[in-house]
């Protein structure tokens, strides 16, 4: 495991995330198991932002990747009725590129997000969620003013069009957690075991621990919209975006 490798797959999708094509061998396949590959760009999914879905071209067949399973290795899920490439096929990978540029810029606006109501009103998330484009984060927020949302909405596009610079690195685990306010969740969710952390470090405005994939600048984000702001409990309230 670590940052750079899972299981027997090296990670391109966090060491590129603009990569959306690239060859790769089958180390294990199965047809109800799924199958890894020594390299992919195909992010598995964690930290609120889903899987990548896109194709394996091999010998003249494609193969459509709908998912993927976390264990030991990064196994992705074919679709049912798929033939799937046997152990030492030299395969072709791609990534569905409108979904994971969605999810790219969810996720960095969600990172925005966070910063701004961390920033300005002293909040810890307690939860979230995203989909392509538009997403949810819940805060420990008991009391907002009640020009909130609009108030919210524009300190965020004011962040967004400032174009600042979104930078990952990564760190030992003690260096790592010695960074002030690195966790931005009310409960510490690293597993005590991760020796290496992956930094998302929005410059000027929000630095974390995250291991997803973000856009280069803030104003590759596009505007972002406050939906709704909903109560969900004495102190806890929930933020729904979208992207314009």
């Amino acid at each position: 495991m670590g940052v750079t490798h899972h299981g027997r797959t090296e990670r391109l999708d966090l060491a590129d995330p603009t990569l959306r094509e690239w060859t790769c061998t089958v180390v294990y396949s199965d047809p109800e198991q799924g199958i890894v590959l020594d390299r992919s760009a195909f992010y598995p999914g964690g930290g609120g932002q889903p899987p990548d879905h896109g194709v394996l071209l091999w010998q003249g067949v494609q193969t459509r990747i709908a998912g993927t399973r976390k264990g030991d290795d990064l196994w992705l899920i074919p679709e049912e009725g798929d033939p799937v490439p046997p152990a030492g096929t030299a395969v072709a990978g791609a990534v569905e590129d409108t979904r994971r540029s969605l999810l790219m810029r969810t996720h960095s606006g969600l990172h925005v997000l966070c910063g701004v109501v961390f920033r300005d009103f002293g909040a810890l998330v307690t939860g979230g969620n995203m989909e392509p484009g538009e997403a949810r984060m819940d805060f420990n927020l008991p009391e907002v003013p009640g020009d909130f949302k609009a108030r919210l909405e524009e300190l965020v596009n004011a962040e967004v069009g400032a174009d600042r610079q979104v930078v990952t690195r990564v760190l030992g685990r003690e260096e790592a957690l010695a960074l002030p306010d690195i966790i931005r969740t009310q409960s510490n969710l690293i597993p005590a075991d991760e020796q290496e952390i992956r930094i998302v470090d929005i410059v000027g405005l929000d630095v974390q621990a995250d291991g997803g994939t973000h856009v280069a600048s803030t104003s590759q984000i596009g505007k972002l919209q406050v939906v709704k702001v909903e109560s969900k409990g004495k102190a806890n309230r929930r933020v729904r975006v979208r992207l314009g």
